[in-house]
């Protein structure tokens, strides 16, 4: 149990972060543009976040973190392809700050900008070679196994819920393939389970509890429309029908993080994420460092503008006014949580809990100052005995449990709250092919319930191309218009390949060439249980 909930505190804040990314992996090409969402997120996010981290575990501050880590996101982060990859890119961009250094001599405000990103990118490096052996979930999970994160479940391939629920057996794969990857890399079971998207509706109790999940957190609303109405709406869990435990998003405490127009991220100190040298500077110069085969200027991670307001003329990014900046939204992010708990704690019969849920890769990448940010907040809230206590999921459960049952809202937090951003005009034609799918996989995986050799390679192929294609990423880029040729070839590749490989077990005709190939390019989940479909 831990100490903080056995000091009784007043009330406590769960932060809980998410951490994703759609499985990106391609052999063929030398420098594959879809690969830097990866590489940038692990320079600006994973190991930022590891580092501060760790410094509160050397400084001995006690603290409580929930994070979920997607299995593709996973899966690319144990790739010792991807790795190399990596490091190549990452010293690529260290031979660019010695450049900038250089190009900067005659500009000292310029030149102070490139040696921080130099000084950032080598601390990156040595981090990432020499301190972590490039293996960063085991870094996670040493956080996890000294007491201090926990990590949680999310579904194998980031799969919406609610819309692959109107086939049972394409959810209960999302959720079960899941479930088996989180433990054969924690060597435990999980006691939560993060929805993608916070996709949430009915049919999702009953799967989450197949699985023995004992929680999962919802958008805001899940809660507060749930049938009865909660006692004390989002800041004290519900138990649903089926026996997992509900927390709600706070929506206080996510706007102050969240909102383009009044978070924190917005400020103008901060750096401005959209202004990348990428785009400044001259392409004959830039290249070599941007996309390689092609004349695209892609973002090179060196931003030397804060954000100063709603101007294309930008001011120079000071890091230690956004440090300070960083370390007084930290404060006022503790004030209003204790004024909350102020006001909680005396009309409830419980300590309240403000549960606050983002996305992982807001902090360092989208926001730079982020960890520094959650690194200050943590801190003050350590010297804030009995007033408020970080805290987890599952010990909150521990020492309270649930006492009231209710039926949840379906939810999300995408846009309006429901399952728009994910089915529409411009994506909805995704779905028949996914269900038809699932009922298909599910006849196969029937028909060949102890298979062997080379069908039984062909039909773990087959539920791997299926769940790629589920991905709830494909639909979101849809959706939004962002990069839309990438998402329709990535959801029609996937399913062609799981329509062949359908077509080559059931006519025992598999070519053998063919499938070692795919089985290279998309190797998630090696030891898939293909009857997970079932």
């Amino acid at each position: 149990m831990s100490p903080q909930i056995k000091s009784k505190n007043k009330g406590y804040l769960a932060l809980v972060l998410h951490a994703h990314l759609p499985y990106v992996r391609h052999l063929g090409e030398n420098d594959a543009l879809e690969e830097r969402w990866l590489f940038e997120a692990v320079t600006e996010t994973y190991i930022p976040l590891l580092l501060a981290l760790d410094g509160l575990v050397e400084d001995k501050v006690d603290f409580r973190l929930t994070l979920s880590i997607s299995p593709t996101l996973a899966s690319m982060l144990d790739d010792p392809f991807l790795k190399w990859r990596y490091v190549k890119r990452l010293e690529r961009l260290i031979e660019l700050a010695a450049s900038e250094i250089s190009r900067t001599r005659s500009h000292p405000d310029l030149n102070a900008l490139a040696l921080f990103y130099q000084q950032h990118l080598m601390k990156v490096h040595d981090a990432f070679l020499n301190r972590y052996d490039q293996n960063l979930i085991s870094a996670f999970k040493q956080l996890q196994d000294l007491g201090k994160i926990e990590i949680i479940a999310t579904a194998a391939t980031h799969g919406y819920l609610p819309l692959l629920s109107a086939d049972a057996s394409a959810a209960r794969a999302q959720i079960k393939v899941g479930v088996t990857h989180y433990q054969q890399l924690f060597d435990r079971s999980p006691q939560g389970f993060w929805l993608p998207e916070c996709g949430y509706c009915s049919e999702v109790d009953a799967l989450l509890a197949e699985q023995s999940i004992a929680y999962t957190i919802l958008e805001t609303h899940g809660l507060t429309r749930a049938h009865p109405r909660p006692k004390y709406g989002v800041y004290a869990p519900l138990s649903c029908p089926a026996g997992t435990a509900v927390f709600g998003r706070d929506p206080e405490a996510s706007q102050q993080v969240w909102s383009s127009e009044n978070g924190y991220p917005g400020d103008f100190d901060y750096r401005e994420f959209y202004r990348d040298i990428a785009y400044d500077l001259d392409f004959d110069y830039i290249k070599g460092y941007s996309h390689q085969g092609e004349k695209i200027r892609t973002d090179t991670g060196f931003k030397y503008c804060r954000i100063t307001g709603n101007t294309e003329q930008k001011a120079l990014y000071v890091p230690e006014r956004a440090r300070q900046k960083a370390l007084l939204h930290a404060e006022d992010f503790l004030v209003n949580r204790l004024r909350q708990i102020e006001y909680l704690s005396s009309v409830m019969d419980r300590p309240p809990i403000i549960v606050a849920p983002y996305d992982a890769e807001l902090f360092g990448h989208w926001w730079f100052e982020g960890p520094m940010w959650l690194d200050f907040l943590i801190r003050k809230i350590d010297r804030q005995p009995k007033k408020i206590g970080l805290v987890t999921l599952s010990e909150y459960l521990e020492e309270h449990p649930v006492d009231q049952m209710a039926a949840p809202s379906a939810s999300s937090w995408g846009h309006n709250g429901t399952n728009e951003t994910w089915i529409n005009n411009r994506n909805d034609w995704i779905y028949p092919h996914l269900l038809r799918g699932a009922q298909r996989m599910k006849v196969l995986a029937g028909n060949h319930p102890r298979a062997s050799g080379l069908i039984l390679r062909a039909l773990k192929q087959a539920a791997r191309e299926l769940l790629l294609a589920q991905s709830s990423d494909w639909a979101f880029m849809l959706n939004a218009d962002k990069m839309p040729e990438y998402a329709t070839r990535r959801t029609k590749t996937h399913l062609l390949q799981f329509n062949r490989l359908e077509k080559e077990i059931e006519n025992r005709s598999i070519d053998e060439i063919w499938l070692a190939g795919i089985e290279c390019g998309n190797n998630i989940f090696p030891g898939i249980d293909y009857g997970a479909f079932c």
